[in-house]
């Protein structure tokens, strides 16, 4: 990549970093030591830690430019209970250190063409900032803290009902081997599955629908959840997705620091795997395999009924995505309708698979055949066995230059703090 792209794309990153840094003020440097969350101010030293572990010093052996950086901020290294505790340097020494990276960083690419390893690294690193750029927002809205956003804008669309018909095909699950884009290491490669004709929804699961579920009782109902959804269910003491509230005149949803009437058509989020599971037996749907979501956003059909060779990048073709398309970047604070981005769909019909909200799959995260490491090794080998599902196409505050239709989100079937929802299929024996 040139240089120059990959120099504002990491000042992107970090201007996401400054613009939370800048509203974060005493309690809310640290927090209250949660399971699901790291102290805030370790996870901004982190963010520079992992430039100077896996670039300035991978590739070029640089001295640490903060001597004590793996001792503080190594989360391979450090247990997370811990990382409260430490002797940490205070905001703006943590920021000084950040700048300090950021200028290494930059000087180091004096080509107008960035090297291979060079731009592997830099994206490497630059999206690392970019999916704590996520975190740090899923860790203010888990505490009921501000986000540095515009003000609450409404984007309507309504919503969008119905299943598309996806024919059965042979289909390559995974990210292509050819050259032309950073390839994530649980993405690789591209291997042959068959999936069979399946029908999918146009559209993630909306408040009003789940609403439908909460109100008929179906937390209370035994029937509709596995055992191991059951047991988290009373253990988590969940009576409903967990930022909703109810009176009389209503349901309601807590959106970082204020309470807002539930929106009846945007897609229902913070819902746990095991949420949306109890939800798709009821309504007698299932959730899709990663392969099925895969398929329906990315592949083109014909004229005779089947699906054409090859797949997109992203649901409108191969271009990156754009505000028009998607709701990706922090544009809006919080999930729009999903009956939003009508031009955007895939060629098969489904809407909004690229943005908005994550999308829990019934596929559990594991490796595709032939999968090694590359050189962030914890990036996904420590997470295989931990029961995991995968969850497909991006949130509201997900990165555009990171998001495409083969990118693998990954979390425990218990978490109900990221932005999470979903969509259904048909009931029918699912693919691969």
């Amino acid at each position: 990549m040139p240089a120059e792209e990959l120099i504002a794309w990491m000042r992107s990153a970090r201007d996401r970093t400054l613009q939370i840094c800048a509203i974060v003020r005493g309690e809310e440097l640290l927090g209250p030591m949660l399971p699901i969350v790291n102290p805030f101010l370790w996870e901004v030293g982190h963010v520079g830690w992992f430039y100077e572990r896996f670039a300035l010093r991978l590739l070029d052996g640089r001295p640490w430019i903060l001597g004590n950086s793996e001792q503080l901020y190594n989360s391979s290294a450090i247990p997370h209970d811990v990382r409260w505790g430490l002797p940490l340097p205070d905001l703006d020494a943590t920021l000084g250190y950040l700048e300090r990276v950021q200028q290494a960083m930059e000087e180091r690419l004096t080509s107008d063409l960035a090297s291979e390893a060079d731009t592997y690294h830099t994206l490497l690193t630059l999206f690392h900032e970019d999916m704590h750029g996520e975190s740090f927002a899923w860790n203010r809205q888990t505490h009921g803290w501000a986000m540095p956003q515009p003000e609450l804008e409404q984007v309507g669309g309504g919503p969008c009902p119905g299943d598309v018909e996806v024919p059965g095909c042979i289909h390559a699950l995974g990210s292509v081997n050819d050259g032309t884009q950073f390839v994530f290491d649980n993405q690789k490669w591209a291997h042959d599955v068959v999936v069979k004709p399946f029908q999918i929804a146009r559209a993630p699961v909306t408040n009003e629908a789940f609403a439908a579920f909460v109100d008929d009782g179906g937390y209370r109902e035994r029937r509709w959840w596995s055992e191991a959804g059951w047991r988290w269910r009373a253990q988590a003491e969940a009576n409903h997705p967990v930022y909703w509230t109810q009176d009389p005149s209503g349901w309601f949803v807590r959106l970082y620091d204020r309470v807002l009437p539930l929106p009846a058509h945007q897609p229902v989020v913070h819902v746990a795997w095991y949420e949306a599971e109890a939800y798709c037996r009821w309504a007698g749907r299932r959730l899709p395999t990663e392969a099925e979501w895969e398929v329906a956003a990315s592949r083109v059909p014909t004229s005779n009924g089947e699906l054409a060779p090859g797949k997109r990048r992203f649901p409108w073709g191969g271009t990156p995505p754009v505000a028009e398309q998607a709701n990706l970047d922090a544009r809006h604070l919080g999930c729009v309708e999903v009956g939003a981005f009508a031009g955007a769909d895939s060629p098969l019909g489904c809407r909004q698979m690229i943005g908005n909200v994550w999308e829990w799959t019934q596929t559990p995260f594991a490796p595709f055949p032939g999968f090694s490491p590359d050189s962030y090794a914890d990036y996904s080998v420590p997470w295989f066995e931990d029961g995991r599902k995968v969850l497909r196409g991006g949130c509201w505050t997900t990165r555009s230059r990171m998001i495409d239709n083969e990118y693998r989100n990954y979390f425990t079937p218990d978490r109900r703090d990221i932005f999470a929802g979903f969509r259904t299929c048909a009931v029918e024996e699912a693919s691969v």
